[in-house]
């Protein structure tokens, strides 16, 4: 017996439908979306590109991320340049630092949903 994988991820939020809409339209990803070259969209999951997953607790006094939040989603992606000129003209914050990025790790930028939950964005290293 062994885990194949995450198959969902379920938090608590006050406005649902709204935190969706926004998750939709400025990432992409939720019920009824699908990565490009993942295939066609399906009603009630988020069709996804294979890849590493990090699944890591951390320590309850971490400042990676907020205290007042118990997790933070880290989403791989593609042309974080590209997205966070799209995200950046939707009038959504976008934070970086030099010492998030690494040859080995890759690139990383940070925003926040409407709800203040963080988002960590991650373009892994190239192939090679």
């Amino acid at each position: 017996m062994s885990v194949l994988g995450i198959g969902g991820l379920f938090f608590r939020a006050n406005d649902p439908d709204g935190l969706s809409r926004w998750y939709r339209e400025h990432l992409g990803i939720g019920a009824g979306c699908a990565a490009d070259g993942a295939g066609p969209p399906e009603e009630w999951s988020w069709k996804t590109h294979g890849g590493p997953m990090v699944f890591a607790p951390f320590k309850a006094d971490t400042d990676y991320f907020a205290a007042d939040k118990a997790f933070m989603l880290n989403l791989r992606v593609s042309d974080l340049a590209g997205m966070l000129e799209k995200l950046r003209a939707s009038g959504i914050a976008v934070e970086t630092r030099d010492e998030w990025d690494s040859p080995e790790t890759g690139h990383f930028a940070r925003i926040h949903d409407p709800e203040g939950n963080a988002i960590e964005l991650w373009e892994p290293p190239a192939a090679g």
